[in-house]
């Protein structure tokens, strides 16, 4: 199969569903992960400024070059390919605050659409995107633009939002009749991938040995579409 993965950010996959990928790539499948939410934006002011200075990145420092060069190596341990969308990121267009970005998609924002027309020319057996979990904008978007398509889609929990929330419920453009499926998954190599993003491990999961009690022992269950659960029975 050809199995493409819909990233949110640089990391999203890895965290959430990391594991199955190593697995599928090992398994001879052709694996590429999309992030949609990439774009390096120059002399960031504000909020979107914080988002890498409360990491300790410095205001000349091209924060999104940094994360993609993170993702390229977290990717290459999983056997997978990366395609990094040139789109920006919440911070970047008018969410002012963490709150901001759980608090709904601003009714003027239709990066969904943007997404959805730079998805609609791939072509794969099989998709993976994210649920949904914890409600950040920009999960919601790539949601609702992966749905949009009508591919075979299974559906990961998103982590670490799953860690800090067992009970939260999915997005609100998750399909209905979706039948729940559990492939095997190589958490060890999860783990090194995940390893990979440094930028990222203090302010997720409060560094890289906290990353790796929490993400140990996390399944990586999908709820899968009729036509992507018969493949993944297949």
């Amino acid at each position: 199969m050809r199995v493409l993965a819909i990233s949110p950010h640089l990391d999203d996959a890895t965290f959430s569903v990391g594991g199955t990928l190593a697995r599928l790539a090992d398994g001879g499948h052709e694996v590429v992960v999309v992030t949609c939410f990439t774009r390096s934006v120059q002399a960031p002011t504000g909020f979107a400024l914080a988002c890498q200075t409360d990491k300790g990145l410095g205001p000349d420092v091209d924060y999104l070059a940094l994360r993609r060069q993170e993702d390229c190596a977290a990717i290459a341990l999983l056997g997978a390919r990366p395609v990094h969308l040139d789109l920006p990121e919440a911070p970047h267009r008018g969410y002012d605050s963490a709150p901001e970005l759980f608090a709904g998609v601003h009714p003027d924002d239709e990066a969904w659409r943007e997404v959805s027309a730079l998805l609609a020319d791939l072509a794969a057996d099989l998709w993976l995107a994210p649920q949904g979990l914890g409600g950040h904008v920009d999960h919601l978007q790539v949601q609702r633009a992966v749905a949009g398509l009508a591919r075979p889609t299974a559906w990961w929990r998103d982590s670490p939002y799953v860690l800090r929330d067992p009970a939260a419920r999915p997005g609100p453009h998750l399909p209905a009749g979706l039948v729940s499926r559990e492939l095997p998954q190589d958490r060890a190599r999860r783990a090194d991938a995940c390893a990979c993003y440094a930028t990222q491990l203090g302010f997720q999961f409060g560094g890289p040995e906290a990353m790796r009690v929490a993400l140990a022992d996390l399944p990586e269950p999908l709820l899968a579409d009729p036509a992507a659960a018969a493949l993944l029975d297949g």
